[in-house]
């Protein structure tokens, strides 16, 4: 090995260190019994981890977090991507505005949002505040972005307009085309999309805090709320949530692999 390369390697190491040392750092005091002034704990357990998985607060949370950002995903994906579709089959000169639409949501802090979706929404016709609802509302915009550049990336690598012409000349439909050749090809992109965008929505907190707070106790807000007990129980809490987002980031890149290797 060359000079450039150990040299290189000994970088990527040593950030690889300094970004797992405080991961690894909850893990042992998630497992310790006692942990103060020593420089390693005085032993190890797994009660901390017992506790949690058997608190019904912490089950519901975790319960409601993943129904909403599943709800929010498939509408997300259900709304786009007739739009990419369409764009890309008919009106393609339309990209470039698609382009610029979806990347709003980013425009505006979400602080802001979150005050002006509160005013808009505290008094009837369409009281939503403190309701599942307008969360899903919120994680449907802030998945948009993702779902829909994923999902038009995949679109324009498979030779869209061919395969639906193909299709249409042996005598489908355009549902059927669309249905049976379309989604097929872009399953893993989908797929890769989806488990990207929950592991950025299942952690995301000012939305679920201002909009919903206690009144629909998601896993952030959970967590924020149990910051005054136990440091051992946080530790558990926050280690069994980086474990969840590795699970669905470890699924994303393996459907991005499974794409890359079917084209």
């Amino acid at each position: 090995m060359t000079r450039a390369k150990l040299y290189h390697s000994g970088v990527v190491a040593l950030l690889l260190l300094i970004l797992a040392a405080p991961i690894a750092a909850t893990l042992v005091y998630s497992l310790s019994t006692q942990w103060g002034a020593t420089f390693l704990p005085e032993g190890l357990t797994l009660k901390w981890y017992a506790q949690l998985w058997q608190d019904t607060r912490f089950l519901a949370a975790l319960g409601r977090s993943l129904l909403v950002c599943t709800l929010a995903l498939v509408v997300a994906v259900v709304c786009t991507f007739p739009v990419i579709f369409v764009v890309n089959y008919y009106y393609p000169k339309l990209k470039g505005l698609m382009n610029l639409l979806v990347i709003l949501p980013f425009a505006v802090p979400p602080v802001v949002s979150s005050v002006g979706l509160l005013q808009l929404y505290a008094d009837e016709p369409l009281a939503l505040t403190g309701t599942p609802w307008i969360l899903i509302g919120c994680y449907f915009i802030i998945a948009l972005p993702f779902i829909y550049r994923a999902i038009e990336n995949n679109m324009q690598a498979i030779n869209l307009r061919d395969l639906i012409d193909t299709a249409r000349l042996l005598g489908a439909s355009m549902p059927q085309a669309v249905m049976q050749v379309i989604v097929p090809n872009l399953r893993h992109g989908i797929l890769s999309a989806l488990f990207l965008s929950f592991s950025f929505l299942i952690g995301e907190f000012l939305f679920a805090n201002m909009l919903v707070g206690g009144q629909f106790e998601t896993l952030q807000v959970y967590l924020f709320n149990i910051r005054n007990r136990s440091g051992h129980y946080s530790s558990a809490l926050v280690v069994s949530y980086f474990l969840l987002i590795l699970i669905a980031t470890l699924l994303a890149n393996l459907s991005n692999k499974a794409a890359h290797k079917e084209r």
